[in-house]
């Protein structure tokens, strides 16, 4: 396998177990056993970048229990997706929106949220220190993901997303595929002196959706055009009695959404996403030294299970779906001590998100969250059942990491300062 853009294997030598293999890679399941591979490797003292201290388990457990018990007293903690970022301020936005127009039905709504959902995601990577939205009916300004939440939020009420003028809360193919970087930035409220990070990377990725969506119209294809919302009708067909599967439907993104992934590797034809070489991670087959994260498609899941609910469909086996493996879950992780860095001048440094040092991070971050879910759990009197990895993140180590970075940085900013494209933190 050589790197000219892409990691590839020559398709026409590829064989049918590589195939097989590559596809392997698309799925939680991969994402987790591989994650935990490193993590034995780091606690035999492999690895090159980390160290995992055990001894901290359970004091930063501890505290992320008691910030659980503190800011949830009777410990129903709603699930961690984008709708807990677009209300704010406890201000349910979209529930007012979608209040503003009659809907046909309980799939009609569910297809325009999931809709709102998928362009919320997909442009939620890191927006640096520097940018800042002012939300005009509030009058209150809000930074990193809640900004963006609440500015995808304020762009998909305008219309900017629906290529249907008296339909305007909704995203599409054709609109999504000719948004300008002017309509994005003006959304954004972007300017020389509010610059945020990546905005290139969001445009591209965007355009990229809207021409898969018109692509994959198997999964996303609907009566009046192909749109996000179209993955509702292909789950209903694909699971008639409703009840599906979390891990199913990340399965389904990351084989429809592949292509929208911009330098990325591909394997026998595959393209593989958010996927990372970690030369520690020997395997027999073509996929050897090959480390799936797939953070955006997972939170993307996450945040799919509410609107998919809202439709009538039930969706089981949570726990299927990993930790996200981001900065604040995995600067926790750093602040909290259990990940410790072998060379402390790396945190001084900036890193892209191909280094393996980076790698190393949020592999570690997926196996360490498993193990601080189980302990969290016990502490809180709660199962997975009742309390699935969703509550944790939420309730949780995402809601610890950022408090625990505001504590020792002045900005919040994470431990490792990463070089972003807009599509991967």
């Amino acid at each position: 396998m050589g790197k000219t853009g892409f990691m590839s294997l020559d398709s026409a030598s590829a064989t049918p177990e590589d195939v097989a293999a590559a596809r392997r890679l698309l799925s939680a399941e991969a994402v987790r056993e591989r994650a935990n591979r490193l993590f034995d490797l780091a606690l035999m003292e492999r690895l090159d970048h980390f160290r995992v201290d055990l001894a901290r388990l359970d004091p930063v457990a501890d505290w992320v229990q008691r910030l659980i018990r503190s800011e949830h007293p009777t410990l129903e903690v709603p699930p961690h997706s984008r709708w807990r970022n677009f209300e704010v301020g406890g201000i349910d936005r979209w529930g007012g929106l979608a209040a503003s127009r009659e809907w046909a039905d309980a799939l009609e709504f569910g297809r325009a949220s999931i809709d709102l959902a998928m362009i919320s995601v997909l442009i939620d990577a890191g927006a640096g220190t520097r940018w800042a939205y002012a939300e005009a009916v509030t009058g209150e300004t809000f930074t990193r993901t809640e900004g963006l939440a609440v500015a995808s939020l304020a762009m998909f009420a305008s219309g900017i997303f629906s290529s249907e003028p008296f339909d305007p809360l909704r995203a599409d193919a054709r609109a999504l595929a000719g948004l300008t970087a002017e309509e994005l930035a003006d959304g954004f409220q972007v300017s020389q002196s509010n610059p945020l990070v990546g905005l290139e990377g969001r445009l591209g990725l965007l355009n990229r959706l809207g021409q898969q969506l018109a692509h994959r119209s198997d999964v996303f294809g609907t009566e009046d055009g192909a749109r996000p919302g179209g993955l509702l009708d292909h789950l209903l067909r694909r699971f008639p009695d409703g009840r599906v599967p979390a891990p199913a439907i990340l399965a389904t993104l990351l084989d429809a959404l592949g292509p929208i992934w911009p330098g990325r590797w591909s394997l026998a034809g595959v393209p593989l996403g958010d996927t990372w070489i970690h030369q520690k991670l020997v395997t027999e087959d073509a996929t050897n030294q090959l480390m799936p994260i797939h953070k955006l498609s997972q939170w993307l899941t996450y945040s799919l299970i509410e609107p998919l609910s809202w439709a009538g469909l039930e969706i089981t086996n949570l726990d299927g779906l990993t930790g996200l493996a981001e900065y604040r879950n995995g600067g926790l992780l750093i602040d909290g001590g259990i990940l410790v860095l072998r060379d402390p001048d790396a945190a001084l440094r900036s890193h892209s998100v191909d280094e393996e040092l980076v790698v190393e991070w949020r592999a570690l971050t997926i196996a360490v969250i498993d193990r601080l879910a189980a302990i969290i759990r016990q502490g809180l009197g709660r199962n997975a059942l009742n309390f699935p990895l969703a509550c944790v993140l939420e309730g949780g180590t995402w809601l610890a990491g950022r408090r625990l970075a505001r504590e020792r940085r002045p900005d919040g900013s994470p431990p490792l300062t990463i070089v972003s494209d807009g599509t991967v933190f």
